[in-house]
């Protein structure tokens, strides 16, 4: 599907968000990065959006959510851990190659730089992100890792030195 990005709203969630952007990162996951992982690993992600306790940190501003939306659909979202980690990033198959990820990823950039203080975003990219985290500038820390039946790679990406962002 080809997205008009003028009318995407890149943006902080509200707390009524959460429950469509966990509903997203569950489909999008199924559908692109399950079949890269064990039962354990899909076992353990489901259980990583469907939690309470996570819902109750964003609830209570200790887990950050970040929504793109255009006309009440949710087209992508981000969730950052302690500021700096990217613990979630999807964006709804049908709209990948419209620059949605780009967007959040600039975003929450722009936002843990200003707003927050942070100079490196970390993220631990799932196999089938890691072509696109690198042409966002992330670097690997170390190669491809499993733990709990999830594998990916540790990355950072340094945003004082990444000055298109800005």
């Amino acid at each position: 599907m080809q997205v008009d990005t003028s009318k995407v709203i890149v943006r902080c969630a509200y707390n009524s968000d959460w429950d469509g952007a966990m509903k997203l990162a569950w489909n999008t996951f199924a559908r692109f990065d399950a079949p890269d992982y064990s039962r354990e690993g899909i076992d353990n992600f489901r259980n990583f959006v469907t939690d309470e306790t996570l819902h109750q940190m964003f609830l209570a501003g200790h887990y950050q959510l970040f929504v793109a939306v255009m006309d009440g659909k949710y087209l992508g979202m981000l969730s950052l851990r302690e500021k700096k980690h990217i613990s979630l990033l999807f964006v709804d198959g049908e709209c990948h190659g419209n620059g949605i990820g780009t967007a959040l990823i600039k975003f929450v950039a722009r936002y843990a730089a200003t707003e927050e203080g942070i100079n490196t975003l970390t993220v631990n990219s799932s196999p089938f992100a890691v072509e696109f985290y690198h042409s966002m500038g992330f670097t690997d820390i170390r190669g491809e890792t499993e733990a709990d039946g999830i594998r990916f790679t540790p990355m950072e990406l340094r945003i004082n030195d990444y000055g298109k962002i800005f």
